[in-house]
């Protein structure tokens, strides 16, 4: 039995370039998963969907869109948290929904935060008054705001960009 030698497909493709890199071990898992996983590149149609009553559809094609570039914008200081509660459901988080989070993005008077106040993670709209008073703000007016005081232990751990939701 002949040993060596080529061996049908193996190997690279001939005419593929290589290049060697060095990556630190605590990144081959990042690099790997970056490999391995896929991204899709779907349409963007320029016409407007009608929620009401049916309208004709354009067949022109705005775009390409991918969906990480779309709702991700800052990926390395981006995480991604999963909603509990109905305390947010008059700005249209609810129960389960996954919420993009950017901690990149400083947290001011208005916006959606991920808190940790006293411990306990928390989704609410940040409100700061002129007194220098800082309030969690539910969107459901079944629940009360929650005020901040200085004995309580507050950090924002980013501002909610977008929400995610399963329909059906």
């Amino acid at each position: 039995m002949a040993r060596g030698g080529a061996r049908t497909g193996a190997g690279r493709p001939k005419g593929e370039e290589t290049k060697v890199m060095r990556i630190p071990v605590g990144k081959v898992r990042d690099v790997m998963a970056v490999i391995e996983s896929e991204s899709y590149e779907i349409p963007l149609y320029s016409c407007k969907i009608q929620a009401g009553i049916p309208a004709p559809a354009d067949d022109y094609i705005e775009g390409i869109v991918n969906l990480n570039s779309l709702l991700i914008p800052r990926p390395k200081q981006t995480f991604l948290v999963r909603a509990t509660g109905d305390s947010m459901i008059d700005v249209g988080i609810f129960n389960d929904d996954t919420l993009i989070v950017d901690s990149s993005i400083p947290p001011k008077h208005g916006k959606i935060v991920i808190a940790a106040l006293n411990g306990e993670l928390t989704v609410k709209r940040l409100s700061i008054q002129a007194d220098g008073k800082t309030y969690l703000l539910p969107e459901n007016p079944q629940f009360n705001p929650i005020p901040v005081t200085p004995e309580c232990d507050l950090h924002i751990w980013g501002v909610v960009i977008n929400c995610i939701r399963k329909l059906g």
